[in-house]
């Protein structure tokens, strides 16, 4: 998988993905883009200690707490670009996943997600390679768009990617989306 490119692309081209992290293993099955001229992004005023991970080496995790709880992972692209990992469908490593959630949605939610799989600020930078923190391409999928939720800046770009059909997403996408 090419990882440097721009954060809508590489966003698309996830969808349907396997993401391996520690054991535990997911198809992803939503995620959201992020480009330093976007008013919404951690990049967007330009490179910081806390978002340096995103001018980094395409490929690597750029890992944020949000709320000062819970830690959401992202894919870096091209620099300045990031793609946040919103959902994945649980196929393997359940019972840790359980184990560090403890109750159902699993993986629906970035926090939700970043938790069950262990995801913590230690994995910041780190390279997505095998053998146990990696994404494997997977087949063409269906995918729908829509507006990215649980911002407040730049709401209306189409920047939200989830796989047609799947149940595994955090939040139903318009019905008219794709």
């Amino acid at each position: 998988m090419t990882f440097d490119q721009p954060a809508p692309d590489l966003a698309c081209a996830l969808i349907g993905a396997t993401m391996t992290v520690r054991g535990c293993a997911g198809l992803i099955t939503e995620t959201e883009a992020y480009t330093p001229d976007d008013p919404a992004s951690h990049s967007y005023p330009g490179r910081t200690n806390r978002n340096a991970s995103m001018f980094g080496p395409a490929g690597h995790a750029y890992v944020y707490r949000i709320y000062g709880l819970h830690w959401c992972l992202n894919v870096v692209g091209a620099p300045g670009h990031a793609v946040l990992i919103r959902a994945l469908e649980p196929i393997a490593g359940l019972a840790d996943m359980e184990s560090r959630r403890g109750r159902q949605p699993l993986t629906q939610g970035p926090g939700m997600l970043a938790q069950a799989l262990g995801v913590t600020g230690a994995d910041d930078g780190r390279p997505f390679g095998p053998p146990d923190f990696h994404i494997t391409p997977g087949a063409p999928r269906g995918i729908v768009t829509g507006p990215r939720i649980g911002i407040t800046r730049a709401t209306d770009r189409p920047w939200r990617f989830g796989l047609a059909g799947s149940r595994f997403l955090s939040k139903p996408f318009p019905a008219a989306s794709g």
